[in-house]
């Protein structure tokens, strides 16, 4: 028996596990009886007051996306209903870790999402520029978010924390030499691509199902900046990626992505040797090749930056008709904490806002509530019932069923899972510059950490590819001999 407290729920019942999500079977989505995770994600986005708790510091631009591809044999999503197609968007660029003020130049994932403002309502695309994450169950994401944060005690940033963390959860791997390689400091937000990274679905006229990722491939090319220029960058100019993506928009040097999906059958899918949801995994593209679907360019700067990039607010749960979610467990976490999140930052009635309203008629029957400035719909009833004359939902838009199996538990998600393969793959994809870069920076940040967390950390590095582990042990002034088995 530990004599350690036991963690309880905020009523104080013992919770009997914190890292696997409640999910309706192994591969299942996730349930709501989960009370643990949903007060767990619920109280996390109340931690901050008004920034946001993630992405605090961000830039943002409007455009269009235009389709190029036929992919309405896959969804009736009208966006995409032909060539030439053209949707206005809105975008927005951010860092993940840092506070609002910090620097634009810091080694961080960055936020990459694009509000689709269709004739069947907005669609957010809320991802990163990275294919992959650091968790694949969110009921460890706020423990993520607390190692990158400050110190309790010291009010710093506590390297001790981020590895101690990294080490102990090895499918953080994949994410971790993303970040670490060039990539983790791209050249501003014109050089990057984007990702939808999570799986999501798309559902054609006969209500079949296809699961989806979307890319956005950066038309200006790949630009990172080496780790020397990103540190001076942080202290001369923090402010770089703005300055950057305002400035090139303002001279009419607008911006532009390619905008791909990957597509997988669900036979194909339940086929795979490694589970099609997991974040922490890519598809690779011999499996699930590239075809492209539009271009998106950024051609207009906002005219106020709080009022339409401070209170702009995505959420993955933001789809149109012909398209869906998929079992992903982080994003279905984020179905519920996205829209939390804004509840509480913008208010109840944060859609109301100029950047956030759908441009296309809105009927519900939701009312009231603080900062209501519409007409609050008159006086129109605020129910539906069954026939009534009220707002009704419409039949033929209902979703496909999704087909699960296996009794509702929480099962451990590091069972029949392989954290280092395509961490491997990365790897040796890398040159033999990018790899030094890669264990330069890792071996620079991992230094400060004690020697107990360094050793379990390189046993990571080492069984992705032993090079990368002795590479990076030889840094430390350790060997593999010393890595934690």
């Amino acid at each position: 028996m530990s004599d350690k407290p036991v963690m309880t729920t905020e009523a104080g019942r013992p919770v009997g596990d914190n890292q696997n999500s409640l999910t309706a079977g192994r591969r299942g989505p996730l349930l709501v009886e989960d009370v643990h995770l949903f007060e767990k994600l619920a109280h996390f986005n109340r931690e901050r007051i008004p920034e946001r708790v993630v992405h605090a510091k961000g830039s943002g631009a409007y455009g269009i996306f235009r389709v190029t591809g036929n992919i309405t044999r896959f969804t009736t999503a009208r966006l995409f209903e032909r060539i030439g197609k053209e949707t206005p968007v809105f975008v927005r660029f951010s860092t993940v870790g840092g506070e609002k003020g910090s620097a634009d130049t810091a080694r961080d994932p960055r936020g990459f999402a694009v509000k689709f403002y269709t004739e069947e309502g907005n669609w957010d695309m809320v991802g990163n520029n990275t294919p992959t994450f650091f968790i694949r169950d969110p009921l460890k994401f706020p423990d993520l978010i607390h190692t990158q944060k400050r110190n309790p005690e010291t009010n710093l940033k506590d390297p001790t924390a981020i590895w101690d963390y990294f080490s102990r959860q090895p499918e953080s791997l994949h994410q971790v030499t993303i970040l670490h390689s060039d990539r983790g400091t791209p050249d501003g937000y014109r050089f990057m691509h984007g990702f939808s990274s999570h799986t999501y679905s798309l559902i054609d006229a006969a209500g079949e199902r296809v699961w989806v990722k979307w890319h956005f491939k950066s038309m200006q090319g790949i630009r990172n900046l080496e780790p020397a220029e990103a540190v001076r960058l942080a202290g001369e100019d923090p402010d770089y990626a703005q300055r950057d993506l305002y400035e090139a928009i303002a001279a009419g040097d607008f911006p532009g992505w390619r905008v791909c999906v990957q597509i997988m059958p669900e036979a194909q899918a339940a086929a795979l040797p490694f589970d099609p949801f997991d974040l922490t995994k890519v598809w690779p593209h011999r499996v699930a090749p590239l075809i492209e679907v539009g271009e998106m360019i950024l051609d207009r700067n906002p005219e106020n930056y709080f009022a339409e990039v401070e209170q702009a607010a995505f959420s993955p749960g933001n789809i149109v008709p012909g398209m869906g979610f998929s079992p992903d467990r982080v994003l279905q976490g984020r179905l519920f904490a996205y829209a939390d999140a804004h509840r509480y930052r913008l208010g109840v009635n944060h859609t109301q806002l100029p950047v956030n309203r759908p441009r296309c008629p809105m009927h519900n029957t939701n009312r009231d509530g603080a900062m209501r400035f519409d007409g609050n719909f008159g006086a129109a009833p605020a129910y539906s019932a069954r026939g009534s004359a009220t707002v009704q939902p419409d039949e033929a838009r209902r979703d496909p069923p999704l087909a699960l199996d296996g009794p509702a538990d929480r099962y451990d998600h590091r069972l029949e899972n392989d954290d280092y393969t395509q961490a491997g793959d990365l790897f040796r994809l890398m040159s033999t510059e990018q790899q030094a870069l890669l264990m330069d920076v890792i071996s620079d940040s991992l230094i400060q950490a004690p020697v107990e967390i360094q050793r379990r950390q390189l046993d990571h590095f080492a069984r992705a590819d032993w090079a990368y582990g002795a590479g990076v042990a030889a840094r430390l002034g350790l060997s593999l001999e010393d890595a934690a088995d």
